[in-house]
């Protein structure tokens, strides 16, 4: 089965996890902190905050900058629900906004404008398949109502310009992601006491971790403030600092397995709608595409199956899910009800060959013939 995505690990993986075996030492120590500022120089930034996933970096983002009760934050729904959750860790609430279109997939500047109230006090933007939002146009947009300015980089580490929006940035390194430590994230912020702050909430409010007190062989410490244990441990560090050094590769193979994909999608599948321009500054996380109107898009996911092709959706709307339409009833957004509806991502990974991509186009070529109305296809 030709998988949507497949963390690529090998053999340099297994050395550096024997080396932090063979060290005795395995919690956070010196391999964070290497990861923390290969991160971070990637990234053009003086340093970073290795945490135990993305959810860990938004909470702790939105914690310190102090929204909580009382508060409304402007989020996409189009993207995973962890964006929205951590808001309601805080106590604040999500207001969802829409996306521009089809054709753009990322939230609507004009739509969040139309959102904002007395209480708004800031907005996560999210970078949506690994496409980079408009920067300047938020951060006017920002400036203009007085917010902070998150970003949700989970699908964009490793592209010029990510992290360096606003107050703060949030990444992930599931396995699914451009690049894996399993489970872990990180956060850029240029803010030396929201940086602070993060770095003590992330252990409890210590202000000294273990590997701090044996080196400077005192066991004592404080805690200043309610923390929580979110770090990131030596073994998914020193699977990181590998996976960092293949990132700017990888990452040039999914660009060139998405320009093919795009000109094979153009003439074998004319209906079908690939998102964004080709040029657009991107990591290529997904490959997503819009299927015609018509749609029958479960068939179309089964077929696929049966030809060796895996595929899913990103992302049912945060909106529509159970537990936010419980809590927030009648949200209307038509532009990301209208692409979630019809939106299927293709596989995309760096073991993926030209082949397979040739194979993906044509199954599903194959697969719209069988599944919607030849008037439809031709379309």
């Amino acid at each position: 089965m030709l998988l949507v995505s497949e963390p690529v690990l090998g053999v340099e993986e297994k050395e550096a996890l024997a080396a932090v075996i063979d060290s005795g030492w395995i919690t956070m120590g010196d391999r964070v902190r290497e990861f923390e500022q290969t991160f971070a120089r990637m990234h053009g930034a003086d340093e970073s905050i290795a945490v135990g996933s993305c959810t860990a970096a938004l909470h702790l983002i939105l914690l310190g900058l102090g929204i909580g009760p009382g508060d409304e934050v402007l989020v996409p729904s189009l993207t995973f629900v962890a964006t929205a959750n951590a808001v309601l860790y805080v106590g604040a609430r999500p207001v969802f906004v829409d996306i521009e279109s089809g054709a753009v997939p990322l939230m609507s500047a004009a739509d969040a404008k139309r959102k904002c109230t007395s209480r708004t006090k800031a907005v996560i933007v999210m970078h949506f398949g690994g496409y980079l939002a408009e920067r300047e146009e938020w951060q006017a947009f920002a400036r203009s109502k007085g917010l902070l300015l998150i970003e949700d980089a989970a699908h964009a580490p490793g592209i010029k310009g990510v992290g360096t929006f606003g107050d703060a940035a949030a990444f992930s390194f599931y396995g699914n992601k451009n690049m894996t430590t399993a489970e872990g994230g990180a956060i850029i912020t240029r803010h030396r006491i929201l940086s602070d702050m993060i770095k003590r909430a992330r252990s409890h409010g210590m202000t000294s971790n273990t590997r701090q007190r044996l080196v400077s062989r005192s066991p004592e410490y404080d805690v200043t403030l309610l923390g929580f244990n979110y770090r990131m441990d030596e073994l998914r560090a020193a699977i990181g600092v590998v996976q960092l050094r293949k990132l700017p590769g990888w990452n040039d193979t999914r660009r060139q397995l998405s320009l093919r994909y795009r000109r094979r999608l153009a003439e074998r599948c004319p209906s079908v709608l690939v998102p964004f321009s080709a040029s657009w500054v991107s990591a290529h996380h997904l490959l997503p595409v819009v299927l015609p109107t018509a749609s029958a898009r479960q068939p179309l996911i089964e077929h696929l199956s049966k030809r060796g092709v895996q595929t899913t959706i990103h992302y049912p709307p945060v909106h529509r899910l159970t537990f936010y339409q419980t809590l927030y009833s009648g949200i209307s957004l038509p532009n990301t009800e209208d692409f979630c509806g019809r939106e299927l991502t293709l596989p995309l990974h760096p073991a993926m060959t030209p082949a397979d991509v040739d194979q993906v186009a044509d199954s599903l070529a194959e697969g719209l013939r069988a599944s919607y109305p030849a008037e439809v296809v031709q379309a």
